[in-house]
């Protein structure tokens, strides 16, 4: 008793009370530590969604409201392909390969930024988005795509001589 007070002469309700704060501090330290940390893994998981559902779908899922499906009439969809990606991750580092796709994918993303489309999905080399999904935009779906790939293809042809030398 006396090495818990320190070799000091204490009766035991002070020391069960200094006891009981001290292990009230350390509970409310770890609920603080334990909240941060729920924190950090709820913006995880809300910047996952957000990755792989549209903004609408995946805030009605945060809410806990039900997704209904939808049909939608004028939509136009974009795959894209690299040509001998396969010859190119042959011949290449594996690094070379990933700063090939992050250069040509981080182009791509800022041609959509200024389209109405929406990026549905990027898995190795392949690369789909769409227009006139998840928000409607009437007859101007088609024109959007069009445009996206005018612009893509006067870039395709710099990355192609840049990675295949």
């Amino acid at each position: 008793f006396k090495l818990i007070n320190k070799g000091k002469k204490t009766n035991i309700i002070d020391s069960m009370l200094r006891m009981l704060e001290q292990y009230s501090s350390n509970l409310e330290d770890l609920i603080r530590e334990r909240t941060e940390e729920l924190e950090v893994e709820k913006q995880r998981t809300e910047k996952l969604l957000a990755e792989m559902l549209p903004p609408s779908v995946a805030e009605a899922l945060k809410t806990g409201v039900s997704v209904e499906p939808e049909y939608f009439d004028q939509v136009t969809i974009y795959f894209s392909d690299i040509v001998g990606f396969t010859t190119i991750s042959s011949l290449s580092d594996p690094i070379e390969v990933v700063d090939l796709l992050n250069d040509l994918y981080t182009l791509f993303d800022a041609v959509l930024g200024n389209h109405d489309v929406y990026k549905v999905e990027t898995i190795g080399d392949a690369y789909m988005v769409a227009s006139g999904l998840p928000k409607r935009n009437g007859n101007k779906h088609a024109a959007e795509i069009a445009n996206i790939c005018v612009i893509c293809q006067k870039f395709r042809s710099g990355y192609g001589s840049a990675y295949t030398q």
